[in-house]
């Protein structure tokens, strides 16, 4: 188990993290989710002993980083996959932390057939890996010491849509068998299906956190996008149980759940041809609570170029 508590860490007088805390549990997939600045990559640096905190504690199983003995038998880190010497093999990188752990060499081989590396592929040096194959190998650097906790900082970066989906099945397989995860990422989709629990920080601070049903309750009512044969026969039928109907596309966009939807046509004898959830997502939530963090879409950037004048325009004052 991973446990924040009142965590603050400061640079002079900015504070990257402010007064944080939450809890990752066993068997859960934990998102922590946040733009780019929020404090995610400090606050995991902390976890793992690189980065002082200024106040508060984290502990892992009930002991700070430094205090776990052997930590990499405890504890699986990917935080940055570039962070290993350019000029070793895949295998090599590996070889060292088997020993660094003590384990037997034949891990470094279970770890390469688990992320896909083939002989060759181990026998290159990290200068020539491609992204995609620096984060199989920091994840076989993670689980190499059969960690009861992964700490991951966007670990499907780089990998292609198979990737994508073999890193899902992973950490939903270790989450299963017990095992605590702490899932930072920028694909809010990946996120959304893998975790079971989501953190949501902003400028420092969190601003959000629950497990997924209760965050995405949080979007909004109840919603559906239906298409039918006969949509003013369907909008009838939805407006005598008192739900609203609107042009929605070749549809309707109404304010009820699928199912209330799907049980109205049956009634009315409606034959439907698409019906789908209209509920907004965890990408529409994530967007809303951190609208103040965004570069996109901010209005001090919107007034900086509004402010600055077109190539074609000379400043004011300039000579023509």
């Amino acid at each position: 188990m991973i446990k924040v508590d009142r965590l603050t860490r400061t640079y002079g007088g900015f504070t990257a993290v402010d007064d944080v805390s939450f809890t990752c549990q066993p068997g859960r997939v934990t998102g922590f989710l946040g733009p780019n600045g929020a404090g995610k990559t400090t606050t995991m640096r902390v976890m793992v002993g690189l980065t002082p905190p200024t106040r508060g504690t984290v502990t892992i199983g009930g002991l700070a980083y430094h205090e776990i003995p052997n930590p990499g038998r405890h504890v699986g880190v990917l935080l940055d996959a570039g962070a290993q010497h350019a000029g070793r093999t895949g295998r090599e990188i590996l070889t060292l932390g088997a020993k660094t752990m003590g384990l037997p060499a034949s891990r470094v081989d279970e770890m390469l057939a688990l992320v896909s590396l083939t002989d060759a592929e181990a026998k290159r040096r990290m200068r020539n890996y491609s992204l995609g194959m620096k984060q199989r190998l920091g994840i076989a650097h993670a689980l190499l010491g059969d960690p009861s906790v992964l700490i991951l900082d966007e670990p499907a970066n780089g990998l292609d849509p198979a990737g994508i989906r073999w890193m899902r099945d992973l950490l939903k397989g270790y989450a299963n068998r017990g095992g605590t995860v702490l899932l930072s990422s920028h694909l809010l989709n990946e996120v959304e299906l893998v975790a079971d629990e989501m953190i949501l920080i902003g400028r420092g601070k969190i601003v959000a956190q629950g497990d997924k049903k209760s965050l995405l309750a949080q979007s909004g009512p109840a919603a559906s996008l239906v298409t039918s044969l006969d949509n003013e026969a369907l909008v009838r039928a939805l407006q005598a149980k008192g739900y609203a109907a609107t042009p929605a596309g070749e549809g309707l966009r109404v304010s009820a759940a699928p199912v209330e939807v799907g049980r109205a046509a049956l009634e009315a004898g409606v034959v439907l041809t698409d019906l789908r959830n209209g509920a907004r997502g965890l990408e529409d939530l994530f967007l809303e609570l951190t609208a103040g963090t965004q570069r996109e879409g901010h209005p001090d950037a919107a007034t900086q170029l509004t402010d600055q004048p077109t190539p074609s325009q000379p400043q004011q004052g300039a000579q023509a």
